[in-house]
């Protein structure tokens, strides 16, 4: 009955520049809008809706309670690394390895945490 994550939903002060980020850096289509709100979707199917933002930001540490980042599959990391730097984008680190798996994270204009992963094999199923 339950089929997984439809989307998730960033609140953000200025929810249209934080959507054309993501379609302008990440290569998300804006697929949806109303109200002030907007849906942006990538390849893969996965969705962000991004909706406007009430009262200052709290803490935004790595490990932080709630959902701490979103990770972004790229097919060749290489390429995907390069063209994020050539745009400017914030690197919270330097690229890194774990278990094959190659990571690095970074942030989007509002200062949400997102890191790109290539693995070199899916991750089990069930």
């Amino acid at each position: 009955m339950f089929n997984g994550l439809e989307h998730t939903a960033i609140a953000s002060p200025d929810p249209k520049r934080l959507a054309e980020w993501y379609r302008d850096n990440l290569e998300f289509h804006i697929n949806f809008e109303y109200s002030g709100n907007y849906f942006v979707r990538g390849r893969n199917g996965s969705m962000i809706e991004i909706i406007p933002s009430e009262g200052e930001r709290g803490s935004n540490k790595m490990k932080d309670p709630g959902i701490r980042h979103f990770a972004i599959e790229v097919d060749n990391f290489d390429a995907g690394h390069a063209q994020l730097k050539e745009k400017g984008v914030l690197f919270l680190g330097e690229p890194f390895t774990t278990s094959g798996n190659r990571l690095v994270f970074f942030a989007d204009c509002d200062g949400n945490i997102i890191h790109l992963i290539e693995r070199p094999a899916p991750l089990p199923g069930y």
